[in-house]
């Protein structure tokens, strides 16, 4: 019994710390409690999806997984500095690219996603923006996680 308080004990104190007072590295654990597959129809953008797809299935935290497809336009930005904030790079064209690759996560039902394009000269990708339309298809697999999964600021440098 003393072993699980200090434990909740530890668990509470780090949630509400800033990440300048965690350590360096910072874990949590959990399993899925399911697998959606996602199929978003030609001429959807690919954000938009995403975010009626979290609204539509309630979805907090969730891990994506993969993506595969094709584009008509593209829309992502890019880390270009290496101060704090960083600067973006900011890319957006209409052409046909394959979706190569895609991940990220649902935090608190905030979509941060990244992406990967190629064509047969190039790969290209960046922080999903919206305006990435699919050309056939985009399938998508999401990993749902527990709704009380502290995760929220994974993705702040600075919360």
């Amino acid at each position: 019994m003393k072993k699980n308080f200090v434990l909740l004990f530890l668990a509470l104190s780090l949630s509400g710390r800033s990440q300048q007072e965690l350590p360096a590295v910072h874990a949590v654990s959990s399993q899925f409690e399911r697998i959606d597959i996602i199929r978003i129809q030609s001429g959807t953008d690919m954000l938009e999806g995403l975010n009626q797809y979290t609204e539509e299935k309630n979805v907090k935290n969730a891990v994506i997984i993969a993506g595969i497809g094709s584009v008509t336009d593209y829309h992502f930005h890019v880390v270009s500095s290496s101060s704090l904030p960083p600067a973006n790079e900011f890319s957006k064209a209409s052409v046909a690219m394959d979706l190569v690759s895609l991940q990220g996560y649902i935090f608190n039902g905030r979509v941060h996603a990244h992406i990967a394009l190629s064509d047969e000269n190039s790969v290209i990708g960046g922080h999903l923006e919206p305006g990435t339309k699919a050309l056939t298809f985009f399938i998508l697999t999401v990993g749902v996680l527990p709704d009380e999964l502290e995760i929220e600021n994974f993705d702040k440098y600075n919360p």
